[in-house]
């Protein structure tokens, strides 16, 4: 007997429409344990969108994200109530947003906001708080001695790295990245995608990975969708999409970016 592998995210026929624009249009997907899928397309594709539908953050119009562990899609995002959705966004789930001071408690410390999900799950001892805490300053390769420091004296890139550590201490199966290399410099950028390669591999992670730029959908995900108003028009393994493109739209969008 064949094993085939159940996911732990399915997306089923997402519309959601703001005013008379239509942002998303009957979007399916599904996420597997262990694998990263890329969301890629130009501004305006509808990509963050579809992250926070799949997320709970915004709501669709038509159609249901359903969930679930060991195989079971038994819950659907859109009728979870409010307070087993936050519980689940801080525990289960993780989410690296673009901008880390949107995810960050600038006038706590470092370390202050790395524990604090823990501190929501209701570890309290101070002395068990720190230690996790100096573990992924070193994890996210920031000097521990840093800890007590508050984010606002942090570069940007430094800034990502701690939101990172905020996001993966507690370990989410599932993690939903917005443009995490946006807007830093290219060595930085680097540096941020190999330390996001090795945590994804170690933590054994999904990863519903959005961005713009298909350079950083190859070295991370292993299967791509391609967006475009608000619609999926290709999807499949990352090398196979980006090498041999078959919808216009994508060949266009891999000859525009990625060098011949």
């Amino acid at each position: 007997m064949s094993y085939r592998p159940v996911p732990i995210l399915m997306a089923r026929d997402l519309t959601l429409s703001f005013g008379t624009l239509c942002a998303l249009e009957s979007v399916s997907l599904e996420i597997y344990p262990g694998e990263v899928l890329a969301i890629v397309g130009e501004s305006g594709s509808g990509k963050t969108t579809l992250l926070n539908t799949l997320y709970g953050v915004l709501a669709p119009g038509a159609g249901e994200v359903r969930f679930g562990e060991n195989g079971e899609l038994d819950r659907c995002v859109q009728t979870l109530p409010r307070q087993q959705l936050r519980h689940l966004h801080r525990s289960a789930w993780g989410y690296v947003h673009q901008n880390p001071r949107d995810a960050l408690r600038m006038e706590i410390t470092a370390g202050g906001n790395i524990v604090e999900r823990l501190m929501a799950a209701g570890e309290k001892h101070y002395g068990t708080l720190r230690e996790k805490a100096l573990f992924w300053l070193q994890k996210v390769e920031i000097d521990p001695k840093r800890i007590d420091d508050l984010p606002t004296t942090f570069s940007g890139g430094m800034q990502q790295r701690l939101q990172i550590a905020r996001t993966l201490i507690s370990h989410p199966y599932l993690l939903f990245m917005d443009e995490p290399t946006s807007g830093l410099d290219v060595s930085v950028q680097a540096g941020l995608l190999d330390l996001l390669r090795n945590l994804v591999s170690e933590q054994r992670m999904a990863v519903i990975l959005v961005t713009h730029d298909l350079a950083v959908a190859r070295l991370l995900a292993g299967r791509i969708a391609v967006m475009q108003r608000g619609r999926i028009i290709e999807t499949g393994v990352t090398d196979q999409v980006l090498d041999d493109p078959q919808h216009p739209y994508t060949q266009l969008l891999v000859s525009s970016v990625l060098p011949a």
